[in-house]
């Protein structure tokens, strides 16, 4: 990294930096509350918010959202006159998976050979504290040279749509120049990024019936419909012979222009087993960033261990649909509906439950807002160029901003690259990274305020 006054503060920052993520990972902050308490997502709202008053933030507030839980807002004033620029983060996470399978524990920040390990340490707690790495740096050189809005979702991961909702409702409250959303990543380490496009998302809950009860396999099987089999067969049509998503009516053959993905890192970065081929067709990214992709996330159905010899009566499944940029969610989950119920073989009931969707978001990258993050990222990577790279997963709320505030350039950036292993059991954080995204944003900051 170049030598200037700024990334030596954040340097000097960086055991603070690593003490708060300690603390903030600490929080079991799930915002599904059948699976993890109410107090756990109240503690950390409570810690941003105290973060942010301490910096001298005002307007402090947590927000109740529609969906039950909290989003933590502040703003801070810049000079007379400065632009607004709002950073979004996300204090909620996902929830550890099998705790089996962590080295360490999944709620204490553990380091280990040279990485940061904890669930959220990337996801989004880490965003989080590059926001506050970034501000204190500019405080320490000069001042923060526009005004700053923060908020920090509660319930981002469960894209139950409550922040969303709540923008909706009070608009002129998130209302920026500029919108820095800190719940991206780097195409890899050391490879500065901004991501230009996010797929959407649906989440559909299919249950199949078939029978009043279960029925004994060899008295009735053969016969008697199977509501296991019945589900199987749904969720198959799903995907063509090499893997690719078919939904009745969804078109699967957009490319992606930008960053490729070389498809044998893909294959490293995915930790695909020997012999084991890739789904789909097109390039990689093709496939993992303009392209739908469905996942059966889940299903309920008798475990191996203890199953008896029965026909089941019922079974039920969680789909996911990861929707493109230029698709809108609403009409690919309706799509997705259709093609379950016309597929759901013997006349099988079939239900099917919505439970959570966003749209997709595609960035104008020809906005002055790039320009000034681009000089501010070959900075903070010792003259590296930016790339841009699109994200497979799904931010719901940027669709929303962009709707509400047309005129608002957007730039994604953020920890979540290849090694962090979001979503996944043994998380992490690259110190390096932190250290070095925290300095392309003040530097950012202080670029746009000249612009």
């Amino acid at each position: 990294m170049s030598s200037n006054p700024v990334a030596e503060t954040v340097a000097s920052l960086m055991p603070r930096a690593k003490a708060e993520l300690t603390e903030l990972v600490a929080f079991k902050s799930v915002a599904d509350f059948d699976q993890f308490p109410r107090s756990e997502s109240e503690g950390a709202a409570n810690w941003v918010a105290d973060a942010l008053r301490a910096e001298g933030f005002q307007d402090v507030a947590l927000l109740d959202t529609p969906d039950g839980t909290q989003s933590v807002y502040g703003s801070l004033p810049g000079p007379e006159g400065a632009k607004t620029v709002l950073l979004y983060a996300h204090y909620d996470v996902q929830p550890p998976l099998d705790e089996a399978g962590w080295a360490t524990p999944p709620f204490e920040l553990t380091e280990r050979d040279g990485r940061w390990y904890g669930r959220g340490a990337a996801d989004c707690k880490g965003g989080l504290v590059m926001h506050l790495l970034a501000l204190r740096a500019l405080k320490a050189n000069g001042g923060v040279p526009v005004n700053v809005k923060v908020i920090a979702e509660g319930s981002e991961e469960q894209g139950t749509g409550g922040l969303e909702r709540y923008a909706e409702e009070h608009p002129e409250l998130l209302a920026a120049d500029t919108i820095v959303i800190g719940d991206a990543g780097n195409f890899r380490v050391g490879v500065p990024t901004v991501t230009t496009a996010l797929r959407g998302m649906t989440l559909v809950r299919v249950r199949v019936d078939t029978l009043e009860g279960n029925l004994h396999s060899g008295q009735f099987g053969g016969a008697a419909p199977d509501a296991l089999g019945a589900l199987i067969r749904v969720l198959d049509s799903l995907r063509a012979e090499d893997g690719s998503t078919t939904v009745d009516g969804l078109t699967g053959t957009s490319r992606w222009d930008g960053l490729q993905y070389d498809e044998a890192q893909f294959r490293k970065d995915a930790k695909v087993l020997d012999g084991v081929e890739l789904i789909g067709s097109g390039t990689v990214a093709d496939r993992i960033w303009a392209r739908p992709a469905v996942t059966v996330l889940g299903i309920d159905c008798p475990p191996v261990v203890g199953a008896t010899p029965s026909v089941q009566a019922g079974a039920r499944a969680l789909v996911s649909l990861r929707v493109p940029p230029g698709v809108d969610t609403v009409e690919a989950t309706k799509l997705l509906q259709a093609h379950l119920e016309a597929h759901t073989p013997w006349g099988a009931r079939v239900q099917l439950e919505q439970i959570g969707q966003g749209q997709p978001f595609r960035a104008d990258t020809t906005s002055p807002a790039y320009a000034a993050m681009a000089r501010a990222m070959s900075d903070a990577y010792d003259g590296a160029e930016m790339q841009y790279a699109g994200q497979g997963g799904s931010i719901p709320l940027c669709n929303t901003l962009a709707s509400l505030y047309p005129q608002a350039e957007i730039l994604l950036i953020g920890l979540s690259e290849p090694e962090a292993q979001i979503h996944a059991v043994n998380e992490s954080v690259s110190p390096e990274e932190l250290e070095r995204l925290s300095v392309a944003e003040a530097l950012f900051l202080r670029n746009y305020a000249a612009n």
